[in-house]
């Protein structure tokens, strides 16, 4: 059996630690055990829920920084321990890190980046088979280039690009998206079914061709004003959204397929949209085999602006009263073959995956299949019974 990730402060917290606002949901024990959105100060763990028993609840707050900087809140354990009781095989009896996401709908950018969007491509076009993908990587790419992060989606130029490609036979709805005028926004996952750092992470058994994709995750409310911003990683089946973008839910969604983490960075005096904007997304995988892979993501391409996305995905014709959490797009697409050549990369069981950035922290997973890892079983009901219970509805 594989050793669990242990998490510390050290290779969880920012770079600045806790100098910034980080606010995350925490498992307490107790007659009654539930979650508790929770604020880290100094070096603990307080408990945010009489201020409001959801995290969804909590970005709704007027005036949330200056309540969380005048709350006297009752403290839990220290950021250590918390950390320290994380992971696959967590003491119930002590706090344990969650996902820092509740009632809030998890949704998807997808194709915003240029290198990227050429992988969507190249899955379409070689049916998801990856033998052949490395073939129609030279196919596309000598029509396309390998640089389209110039190209303003729903331009001029961008439509004149798609006559062209289209003259050509090399139209695809992955490009549509990724220069058209409408972003591609999707559901990543049910409310309450993210994983947190430390926790597995699920692949689909029936699939032969994945990777993971770390992205930066932004928190909005229900008025469609993003409040902070987290890591996240997008894990995506590319032979199952290679065979049909109709599988795209299949590839997407399945079992522990989504991780948040570890902890939202509120927007504040030390870190705003201007720094997601900046920001830089390392990646690092490790395979029980010795196999290494590295790689680094960086906000700056993104062909589109952060809150652009945002105002996609909620306006008059689209709402969440419960807030949404927005993932926004990777620019990490590995093509770097595994094990023979050709065959690109794709996961092995006990791969640990670190997505890290510098202010956000970060977030720590291990692969597993998806029949394997501990099933999703506390669900909005539970919630809503569960807060009843501990006299927080």
């Amino acid at each position: 059996m594989p050793c669990r990730i242990q998490l510390t402060p050290e290779n969880t917290l920012p770079v600045d630690g806790v100098q910034g606002t980080l606010v995350g949901r925490a498992w307490l024990p107790g007659e009654v055990a539930g979650p508790v959105p929770v604020l880290l100060r100094e070096d603990d763990v307080y408990d945010l829920s009489h201020l409001a028993p959801t995290l969804s609840g909590l970005f709704e707050e007027p005036e949330l920084l200056q309540r969380l900087q005048q709350l006297d809140a009752p403290r839990i354990v220290s950021i250590e321990a918390l950390l320290g009781n994380s992971g696959e095989d967590a003491d119930p009896t002590r706090p344990y890190i969650l996902a820092p996401a509740d009632l809030q709908v998890i949704k998807a950018a997808g194709v915003t980046f240029a290198a990227s969007m050429i992988e969507r491509v190249i899955e379409e076009q070689a049916a998801g088979d990856p033998a052949k993908a490395e073939a129609v990587r030279d196919q596309v790419r000598q029509v396309l280039g390998t640089d389209l992060s110039r190209i303003q989606p729903g331009s001029n130029a961008a439509t004149r690009l798609k006559k062209v490609l289209i003259e050509q036979g090399l139209w695809s709805q992955y490009l549509e998206v990724g220069i058209g005028p409408d972003a591609e926004i999707f559901t990543k996952a049910p409310v309450l079914a993210a994983v947190g750092t430390g926790a597995q992470i699920g692949i689909h058994p029936g699939s032969a061709w994945n990777n993971p994709e770390p992205e930066v995750v932004l928190a909005v409310n229900s008025r469609g004003v993003a409040v902070g911003a987290t890591l996240g990683n997008d894990v995506n089946l590319r032979d199952f959204e290679g065979r049909s973008a109709l599988l795209l839910s299949k590839a997407k969604d399945n079992n522990a397929s989504c991780a948040i983490g570890p902890f939202i960075r509120l927007f504040d005096e030390s870190f705003d949209i201007e720094d997601v904007r900046r920001c830089v997304v390392d990646l690092r995988v490790e395979g029980e085999d010795g196999y290494i892979l590295s790689g680094s993501s960086s906000m700056d391409q993104i062909s589109r602006d952060p809150l652009d996305l945002v105002g996609q995905a909620i306006n008059r014709n689209h709402q969440y009263p419960d807030g949404f959490l927005l993932f926004l797009g990777t620019l990490f697409a590995p093509t770097e073959d595994r094990d023979t050549a050709g065959s690109g990369f794709t996961h092995k069981l006990g791969d640990r995956v670190s997505i890290r950035s510098a202010q956000l922290g970060a977030l720590h997973n291990r692969v597993n299949h998806t029949d394997v890892v501990p099933p999703w079983e506390f669900g909005v009901l539970a919630l809503l019974k569960n807060l009843g219970a501990r006299g927080l509805l």
